[in-house]
């Protein structure tokens, strides 16, 4: 619709359901100009109260992370993980509602697996196992968005005849769906990591070995090896460190994003755990970890920050 044509007569006698189509957009525009008619002043004080905001909270959120980055990172995992849950439900988002409860039963064990004492010879390889899951899905995911939404740039949405709106929106659904589970993966995977880091292992601090290795068993999780070292499997591997202790591949995968200490889980030995994997969520690069920041400031603070706004337009009589 020409933009002019919105403020064509509209005649007011009659009921939005009597209008037409075009009538009732003319009418509710001319309604809501005049409602804001005025308010110019008003406007102005709202978007500097908004600026001030996002200032204020960008300097305390910055000054935060710096200084006790622990109490940062676990707030904004708890903000992340619970605040979108929270505008699903008011705005009855009934897809993600169910993704979000799948999600958060199914990690809530592999935590609770995690921080169990003692803790259980085949928990590393479920945590790496898990992880590794929910980093292929967001990867799936944010790849398929991606593509689905350069395809309604092209026009392949004409072919199967629909509009490129739902081709964009599933696009962006994807995009935001991978993104959302794999930062969540991510920082949840971490916190595991380093609560089965303090108690893991077959030595003790004393280095008394508290059970024995038996020929041909993994050196973590205590079951049977079934390929060798130098033979492809069908599902995982078998991997020999330079100390010649045998493990599953995702035993010795798991325990690698456990502690982080380059150490034989078996007998402490120094190893070069990095030179032979590397974690697939693991993403040195500066820009990567910027991205994730962004992704963690869009979903845990961005709608805490805009309800703050509304509370402090509210508290000034700005409407």
């Amino acid at each position: 619709m020409d933009p002019m044509a919105l403020h064509a007569p509209v005649d007011f006698n009659k009921s939005l359901e009597e209008m037409t189509p075009e009538e009732r957009m003319r009418a509710e525009h001319q309604l809501m100009h005049e409602k804001h008619k005025g308010h110019e002043a008003m406007h102005s004080e709202m978007v500097l109260v908004l600026l001030i905001t996002l200032i204020v909270a960008q300097v305390i959120l910055v000054t935060w992370k710096q200084r006790h980055y622990k109490s940062y990172a676990a707030t904004t995992l708890v903000a992340m993980w619970l605040i979108p849950m929270g505008i699903s439900i008011s705005y009855s988002f009934i897809r993600f509602i169910v993704i979000w409860i799948l999600f958060s039963l199914l990690t809530a064990f592999v935590i609770r697996k995690a921080v169990s004492k003692p803790i259980e010879r085949t928990t590393p390889r479920l945590v790496y196992k898990w992880f590794l899951l929910i980093y292929q899905i967001s990867y799936i995911l944010g790849i398929g968005g991606y593509i689905v939404m350069m395809a309604t740039f092209i026009g392949f949405n004409y072919i199967f005849n629909q509009g490129p709106n739902v081709w964009m929106d599933t696009g962006l659904l994807l995009v935001f769906y991978g993104l959302y589970i794999g930062v969540l993966g991510r920082d949840i995977s971490e916190i595991c990591s380093e609560k089965m880091a303090v108690q893991i292992g077959y030595y003790t601090p004393q280095g008394i070995p508290t059970r024995h290795l038996d020929n041909n068993v993994c050196a973590i999780c205590g079951n049977q090896l079934l390929v060798n070292v130098k033979e492809e499997g069908l599902f995982e591997n078998t991997y020999k460190l330079t100390c010649n202790h045998i493990f599953h591949e995702f035993c010795i995968r798991g325990w690698c994003i456990v502690g982080k200490k380059q150490t034989c889980p078996y007998c402490k030995e120094k190893v070069d755990l990095k030179r032979m994997f590397r974690n697939p969520w693991e993403r040195p690069h500066v820009l990567y970890g910027r991205l994730l920041d962004w992704i963690r400031w869009l979903v845990a603070w961005q709608p805490l920050i805009f309800f703050i706004v509304q509370a402090i337009n509210w508290a000034l009589g700005l409407e």
